[in-house]
């Protein structure tokens, strides 16, 4: 049972590690009211791990910090990640096109409120939806579905709990 339990806060810790480094070498595109933040395409990752979850949600919160957020965004914006990341690991046993899904929506959702409220942006935040879910759809949905993909033949042997799909 130890070695699971280690194993779990190694998955966890790795890709949280992974999902800060790529929000900060991209940060340019990684905040504001247009962002495609690579990392996100990472949220997928819950289709194969549930140690993804508390790995996402802890590496959300570290990059938003580290980014230069501010402690609503870090909070809600982190909650946002940890929502879409739990939600693609209950649909892991339905079709893999929708592991995107639920972080596009959350974020989709969430985000444009964060931006208009805590950092004062003016855009409509319907016009804030349409840009942060485009981004969303290109790195959780495009390049998501890109590592699903690779991940798929070997994902049972690199996290040792789910078969290829």
């Amino acid at each position: 049972m130890k070695n699971k339990s280690t194993l779990f806060l190694v998955q966890a810790a790795a890709i949280g590690a992974v999902y800060v480094v790529l929000t900060l070498v991209f940060a340019p595109l990684s905040f504001g009211e247009v962002q495609i933040r690579f990392s996100e395409a990472l949220t997928i990752l819950p289709f194969f791990t549930p140690a993804a979850i508390p790995g996402l949600f802890v590496g959300c919160i570290i990059a938003n910090f580290f980014g230069g957020a501010i402690p609503i965004d870090i909070l809600f914006g982190s909650i946002a990640t940890l929502i879409g990341a739990y939600f693609t690991y209950r649909l892991r046993n339905s079709s893999k096109f929708l592991a995107p899904v639920p972080p596009i929506l959350a974020n989709t959702v969430i985000v444009p409120f964060v931006l208009y409220y805590g950092y004062g942006i003016t855009l409509p935040i319907p016009l804030m939806m349409l840009t942060i879910g485009i981004g969303e759809i290109l790195s959780c949905g495009v390049l998501g579905m890109i590592l699903l993909g690779a991940l798929s033949k070997y994902g049972s042997h690199i996290f040792g709990n789910r078969q290829a799909v």
